[in-house]
């Protein structure tokens, strides 16, 4: 009884880990690599291949319920690195990136004008 808890518990944890790294990668595409310059951050490259790593590494890391992993103990702690990375890009380049990648202006025809 407490081990299938565990199991799920273990799935639960991983596939959020895993659900904010993707979280990041695709806001981390979604930026002009300029806003990345202008932010005095790292470059876009190199901050989406840190966060698709990341996805890849904690995708690997959830474990099958049943029990079973593909990556084992090793990528379950990789896993916890990669959610490091996501957290630090959501908390420190997201902001810093945002104000140089918003739209300038109304836009279309609902813009009231």
């Amino acid at each position: 009884m407490i081990a299938i808890l565990q199991v799920w518990l273990f799935l639960a944890f991983y596939a959020a880990i895993f659900a904010l790294c993707v979280w990041a990668l695709v806001d981390c595409l979604r930026r002009p690599t300029a806003a990345f310059v202008s932010a005095g951050k790292r470059t876009k490259g190199l901050w989406t291949a840190v966060l698709a790593v990341a996805a890849v590494v904690s995708f690997i890391a959830v474990p099958i319920p049943g029990g079973y992993s593909l990556g084992g103990g090793t990528f379950g702690f990789l896993s916890l690195l990669a959610a490091v990375a996501a957290v630090v890009y959501l908390v420190d380049v997201r902001p810093a990136v945002q104000p140089y990648s918003r739209r300038k202006g109304p836009r279309g025809p609902s813009s009231g004008w």
